[in-house]
């Protein structure tokens, strides 16, 4: 059995660095399936600033940009794009 007392106590710095490794992570951008349409919301800044820069306001529709409206088609290659460039996605 795991000895589960501990004669030290853990700095702040410590603590938060273990709070910090324990807390899910929030996803970069949240996807939506509309079937033949996908609605890709950006939840950070970061995210926005790719979304920005990989497709824009002006590419297409998109009535409610930041979140963008994709075409089921083009969703597979827009997600891999995201997360080769180390964001994530939650569906």
């Amino acid at each position: 059995m795991p000895n589960c007392t501990r004669s030290q106590k853990l700095t702040r710095a410590e603590l938060e660095q273990f709070v910090l490794s324990v807390l899910p992570k929030t996803p970069d951008s949240e996807l939506e399936n509309h079937s033949s349409i996908f609605l890709l919301c950006p939840l950070t800044e970061t995210a926005r600033t790719w979304l920005e820069g990989n497709i824009g306001s002006d590419n297409g529709f998109q009535p409610h940009w930041p979140t963008v409206v994709v075409d089921h088609r083009y969703i597979q290659d827009i997600v891999r794009g995201i997360q080769d460039d180390g964001l994530t996605v939650r569906a």
